[in-house]
């Protein structure tokens, strides 16, 4: 689901209950989440997410339902650090030996258009800032700014800026058994899944954990739904009509990841064909082939494990 802690606060603002959103805004060290990641505390203490992994959710949640009780009159936001150096750190567990900062923010039901306004860009596959004023705490949104390296949390001027990037998705030219395995995977880790085959039986009578089905050819697909920076592309028929098609819309694209089922052989062939359609040897180097990494994979399952293996490692070297 995208960004189910968003999802969460809007609900529960729109209950009419009362919401503080935790963000990591800082880490120095092994801290466990990355900065940008989320929790969002009822005043009742029920929690979605998380900002350590466990180790200061506690202090997060009786900080957050102080705020909440003290009411209107009490400040919208409140900054925490954990340290490995700190008591308190000591106390709340964090002997990762790293160090965490935590924004707070008590939301109102003025958040909401704000809120949902981030959800239907996440949800369309969209980035972007989420804002909180420091005079007031009003909330509302930006494009995403274009600066160089990963978004992190900030404060420019008198705002507090989180951005909010898209979810991550994987399209799978192919309804094979691997495909199955991958799914199920990918969506544990957060991406969204698309598989695109044209061939019924092969998409028939199968399950792959709620990904989309697709019934079209690739090019065709592409060229409707071109990719982007977030889209990784996984080819796995072993068949050039359909696994040159996908690769012809997309090896000049964004695209955060391209891999190919086959043999050494088997791509080797590939690339020849994909030269004489014009594609110089810097384009051909974007494909990942033989796809995966190098786990001695044999089962489809092993298989896939490799192609998400390296999905991430795409993903965590950007």
């Amino acid at each position: 689901m995208v960004h189910q802690e968003l999802r969460a606060a809007t609900a529960w603002l729109e209950a009419r209950q009362g919401v503080v959103l935790a963000v990591v805004a800082r880490t120095w060290g092994s801290a466990p989440r990355r900065a940008g990641s989320l929790m969002v505390v009822r005043n009742d203490t029920v929690f979605e997410g998380s900002v350590s992994g466990g180790c200061v959710e506690g202090a997060v949640i009786s900080e957050a339902t102080a705020m909440l009780e003290a009411g209107d009159g009490a400040d919208w936001h409140k900054e925490l650090t954990f340290a490995v150096a700190t008591e308190d750190a000591w106390d709340v567990g964090l002997a990762c030996g790293g160090e965490i900062t935590i924004w707070l923010f008590r939301l109102g039901s003025h958040a909401l258009p704000a809120l949902r306004e981030t959800l239907n860009f996440l949800s369309a596959g969209k980035s972007l800032e989420l804002m909180f004023s420091e005079a007031d705490g009003s909330a509302s949104t930006q494009p995403l700014s274009g600066k160089s390296g990963k978004p992190q949390p900030s404060i420019e001027g008198s705002s507090h800026i989180i951005p909010m990037i898209a979810p991550l998705s994987i399209v799978v030219v192919g309804a094979v058994h691997i495909a199955q395995h991958l799914a199920a995977m990918a969506s544990e880790c957060g991406f969204s899944v698309t598989i695109v085959d044209p061939r019924a039986v092969f998409r028939e009578n199968r399950g792959f954990s709620g990904a989309t089905l697709v019934d079209d050819w690739p090019d065709e697909y592409f060229k409707r739904y071109p990719v982007t920076a977030a889209t990784a592309v996984v080819t796995l028929t072993h068949d050039p009509k359909l696994d040159d098609a996908a690769l012809l819309e997309t090896l000049t694209s964004d695209a955060l990841y391209i891999g190919c089922l086959g043999s050494k052989k088997t791509h080797a062939a590939r690339l020849e064909r994909l030269q004489k359609e014009g594609f110089d040897a810097d384009t051909l180097g974007k494909i990942h082939a033989p796809i995966g990494l190098d786990i001695k994979a044999a089962t489809p399952a092993e298989i896939a494990v490799s192609v998400m293996g390296q999905i991430i490692q795409t993903v965590r070297a950007q």
